[in-house]
């Protein structure tokens, strides 16, 4: 498939939902640079330069998003949520819900060895697009063509509890503080059996610290852990 087609600029337009001015832009942005050295008895652009530009502008898209929405969480907590959304393996899956590796312009090596579906160009290339909405159509457009994408995989995530392991950490304070083992009790479970609702507290050395629900009783353990790890960070013991 050839970008530079008319026709098939248009039909990625419609994939990323993005209907570029200057199409050279998107050319430059799917053009990796094994195209570009085959190429080499006239100049062409590759995306490497708009890939760091993409990388810094995806940067701070998810970076607002994140310090607009969850206002509550640490600059840590934040940090760690970011280096999930900017991951290799988080942009790659978004560009290949995309199809953005059918249209990649590569060089016949790369395009023999599976170029098309590898998660490092597919990144790249996402990256790439990033930086070609924000030079064609400024911030508005690319913080929309970042947030379509990758939002829903950060707010799935973030429900999950699958960043933070409170249970860890909550352990590490408790033996710490106490010298025991936290105690998680699962106090009841609603709803039908394939949409469970699970209700857990945890408790130390019988004292109760928090309480949690989800979906799983690993779940309903970490939000307990997570509103534990709140009190205990209050409370002054001797363990000796």
């Amino acid at each position: 498939m050839h970008v530079s087609s008319s026709e098939n600029i248009q039909r990625l337009e419609a994939h990323i939902a993005y209907s570029f001015k200057k199409a050279s832009l998107i050319e430059e942005a799917l053009t990796h640079k094994s195209f570009a050295q085959e190429k080499s008895n006239k100049p062409h652009f590759f995306n490497e330069r708009l890939e760091f530009l993409g990388d810094a502008v995806l940067g701070l898209v998810i970076s607002e998003y994140l310090y607009r929405t969850y206002p509550h969480y640490t600059e840590a907590e934040l940090s760690k949520i970011k280096a999930y959304a900017v991951q290799e393996a988080t942009l790659a899956e978004a560009a290949l819900k995309l199809d953005i590796g059918s249209y990649l312009r590569l060089g016949k090596g790369e395009e023999a060895s599976g170029g098309r579906k590898k998660p490092s160009l597919l990144a790249n290339a996402f990256e790439s697009i990033i930086a070609a909405i924000y030079l064609d159509g400024g911030f508005k457009n690319t913080k929309e063509f970042v947030l379509i994408n990758l939002e829903e995989k950060i707010k799935n995530l973030i429900e999950k509890d699958l960043i933070f392991d409170y249970k860890t950490s909550f352990q590490e304070m408790v033996q710490e503080k106490f010298g025991v083992l936290p105690q998680y009790r699962l106090k009841k479970e609603e709803g039908p059996e394939h949409m469970k609702t699970f209700h857990v507290e945890v408790c130390i050395k019988k004292i109760f610290y928090g309480t949690g629900k989800g979906r799983s009783k690993k779940e309903a353990e970490q939000k307990a852990a997570e509103e534990g790890m709140k009190k205990i960070k209050n409370v002054k013991t001797d363990t000796n």
